[in-house]
């Protein structure tokens, strides 16, 4: 049964079990607004905790990932508490099935920290990353002030985050960030493989699997969204990190 969804450039399907979504507003290199945020945490509060569901395989349409959040928002009065995509976050970090991101073109801001909440993470040599927030007047986001040194270390996750420099696929797969290199136009294939092939493993220990490795840090990575949050909001209250949005295409 498919279920089709082309509400606010984010579409899915839900095919034997497995949920593709396709971030898909290649004009704008797939950057992610609030209405796109908004519908990313409906599909993953449905179907993150869905026994129906096995596996959510995440991508970009247009061969890019995401160039990260559309600044327009970020020029908007923001209201206290969690942003759009702080929502979108913490569900995407609760989901019980294995989510699996095919990653090409750009992985920008969090198109970058969002891969911190894949259980598999699929990219190319060349896919172009960056954790540009420092250069914005801003501050680490998406879990990465606590997750991202836990993942590839001290020293790298430093250069990435103060920086704010580009790397690529071979430099994030080396630092044990991405799962498995592909060929170009090949990750969403190899997703599906992964998916398919979770598919056949009993679900309840599959899970009980992804809940054992991820859920000893749950209390620290909500505490470290909300610190984010307030570190973020005073950040994007100052004048000099406005001046420097506007001057920024998108992060």
């Amino acid at each position: 049964m498919t279920q089709p969804s082309g509400i606010l450039m984010i579409d899915a399907t839900f095919n034997d079990g497995i949920l593709e979504i396709c971030i898909n507003r290649p004009e704008s290199k797939n950057a992610l607004n609030r209405a796109m945020y908004d519908r990313l945490t409906e599909l993953f509060d449905e179907y993150g905790d869905n026994d129906s569901c096995v596996a959510i395989i995440l991508y970009g349409a247009g061969g890019v990932f995401t160039a990260g959040a559309d600044l327009k928002d970020f020029q908007q009065k923001r209201e206290p508490g969690d942003s759009p995509a702080v929502r979108f976050l913490r569900s995407l970090s609760r989901a019980k099935p294995p989510v699996i991101a095919a990653v090409e073109g750009f992985a920008i801001g969090i198109g970058t920290t969002l891969l911190q909440h894949c259980d598999f993470v699929y990219a190319t040599a060349s896919t172009r990353c960056r954790l540009p927030f420092a250069a914005l007047g801003l501050c680490p986001e998406g879990g990465s002030s606590l997750l991202l040194e836990q993942i590839v270390g001290r020293r790298k996750a430093r250069d990435w985050l103060m920086t704010c420099r580009f790397f690529d696929g071979q430099e994030a797969h080396d630092a044990g960030y991405i799962t498995e290199l592909t060929d170009s136009g090949k990750t969403l294939e190899k997703a599906r493989e992964t998916a398919q092939a979770l598919a056949k493993i009993p679900q309840n220990s599959l899970r009980a699997t992804k809940e054992m490795l991820s859920g000893w840090h749950q209390p620290d990575l909500q505490k470290a969204f909300d610190n984010e949050v307030l570190m973020f909001a005073k950040c994007l209250a100052t004048n000099a990190t406005q001046d420097s949005i506007k001057q920024t295409g998108k992060v």
